[in-house]
């Protein structure tokens, strides 16, 4: 995918790995496979220092540099072996910035970055979440989401939402607000049949083009997707 003149690229990608992907967890080719698309603004999820790694880094530290300036790091999960959690990365700095405890009682800790990024054509709000494994959870989260995006200018809610069909899905109450959407099938990465991981965007009309990455199949069960927006 060419990148468009006067757009925004962004990026969100669920590292992890899993089914035998990555298992000594390479961070090198998992930044090499993120620099090849020379994404502004890039949401990872799964970013897990406690695995065994192919190197020293610990990517809550690391990877900020590595694939742009600015970075925000959210961690839900610490142990005495490290942290597990998502980041938020931009190349532009970030003027404001919230991390959200969107959690539910007895599940799996949950969080959401709220950032308003300082790009060269305008402040633009990006909200990074990993969401929930329940109905009931993701919709109180998606809930969340729209508030975390409301405010004046263009707007961007990105991640794996684990949102799989339309009944009081996710994508039917963020497209309430945020008419823009990627529709790819992103999960599993070998074999994808499920739209997990999308881009979200306010206006609808900010959404010039998007793709996939089936190279990151050797790297995670998720495909990341990219996307160019036009503020």
């Amino acid at each position: 995918m060419n990148r468009s003149e006067g757009t925004i690229r962004v990026m969100t990608w669920n590292i992890h790995g899993a089914f035998g992907c990555n298992p000594r967890f390479d961070l090198m080719r998992v930044v090499a496979l993120i620099r090849r698309w020379d994404p502004d603004i890039v949401a990872l999820q799964e970013v897990d220092s406690r695995r065994p790694l192919a190197d020293a880094a610990n990517p809550f530290d690391f990877l900020p540099g590595a694939v742009g300036l600015y970075g925000i790091g959210a961690k839900s999960i610490t142990t005495k072996d490290g942290d597990y959690g998502q980041m938020l990365i931009s190349r532009w700095p970030i003027e404001t910035q919230e991390v959200r405890d969107i959690s539910f009682p007895e599940r799996e800790p949950r969080r959401a970055i709220r950032a308003q990024v300082a790009t060269p054509h305008g402040k633009i709000t990006v909200v990074a979440t990993h969401l929930g494994l329940s109905v009931h959870e993701r919709r109180g989260q998606a809930r969340t989401l729209i508030d975390m995006a409301q405010g004046e200018g263009p707007a961007v809610v990105v991640g794996d939402f684990n949102d799989w069909f339309w009944p009081g899905s996710v994508r039917k109450v963020l497209t309430r607000v945020l008419g823009g959407r990627t529709r790819h099938r992103t999960f599993p990465s070998f074999c994808p049949l499920f739209r997990f991981d999308r881009i979200y965007c306010r206006p609808r009309t900010a959404l010039v083009a998007s793709c996939v990455d089936t190279e990151a199949r050797a790297l995670s069960d998720h495909l990341p997707v990219i996307a160019d927006l036009r503020p």
